[in-house]
């Protein structure tokens, strides 16, 4: 039996979303605060306050996890988290001198903030339906909630990586249901916003080679694990 789509609960958490996204980007709200890591975690907090705040108000049942399949959290946060960390604040300092990995750390969270609406509220919310379907409306939603709306080339091939991003951020979703996982793959873009031209597309393939490969590993040993072999 298929479960019945909230529509009300989804348009509360992209008001509250966009809202919360409006008053930090195009207004100047954020401009007396002078922490910049903090500005940035306000940019994208919306999606966590709209996903918070419709589960609370049409009493949704809370799926989200940060560890998800995973015994324990440490786990996701060493493979997702830890290791893009260190490994990009180590370039960085290799090839600029600087090793920003307070920088890291508050992207990451960023991609936290954001996932916990995209993949933890409305992929879940929108699950019943086809999968090209679903991802179409999330991708609309999440390229809309950007407020960008330039048909410069650039964007458009914005558009085409948050598509493609719902559907690969999506797939590690339903396969590891880890908030910190998701956050750690939605944090890829994020992170070569400046500098790294050279590096960072070796950087993104080996980061993904590692966290695909360990998916499948795990899954495997897990279902291994459940069905044993009896001889």
């Amino acid at each position: 039996m298929k479960t019945k789509i909230n529509f009300g609960a989804i348009i509360v958490y992209y008001v509250i979303a966009v809202i919360c996204r409006y008053a930090a980007v195009k207004t100047n709200l954020l401009s007396g605060i002078e922490n910049p890591y903090f500005v940035i975690l306000l940019r994208g907090v919306g999606p966590a306050l709209g996903a918070l705040a419709a589960i609370k108000i049409f009493s949704l049942e809370n799926p989200m996890s940060l560890k998800g399949i995973y015994k324990n959290a440490l786990v996701p946060l060493a493979v997702y988290w830890l290791l893009p960390a260190f490994l990009i604040a180590g370039t960085y300092y290799f090839v600029m001198g600087k090793f920003p990995i307070l920088l890291m750390f508050t992207v990451l969270v960023y991609g936290l903030l954001e996932e916990i609406g995209w993949r933890g509220f409305l992929q879940e919310q929108l699950k019943s339906l086809p999968k090209f379907t679903s991802i179409l409306i999330i991708a609309v939603l999440w390229f809309a909630w950007h407020l960008n709306f330039e048909t410069t080339p650039s964007n458009m091939v914005f558009l085409g990586i948050i598509f493609f991003g719902s559907w690969g951020i999506g797939k590690v979703y339903s396969s590891t249901g880890s908030l910190l996982a998701v956050a750690g793959v939605h944090s890829l873009n994020n992170f070569f916003r400046n500098g790294l031209h050279d590096t960072e597309l070796t950087l993104i393939v080996t980061l993904l080679i590692i966290w695909v490969g360990f998916i499948i590993i795990y899954n495997r040993r897990n279902k291994k694990a459940l069905n044993p072999i009896v001889e």
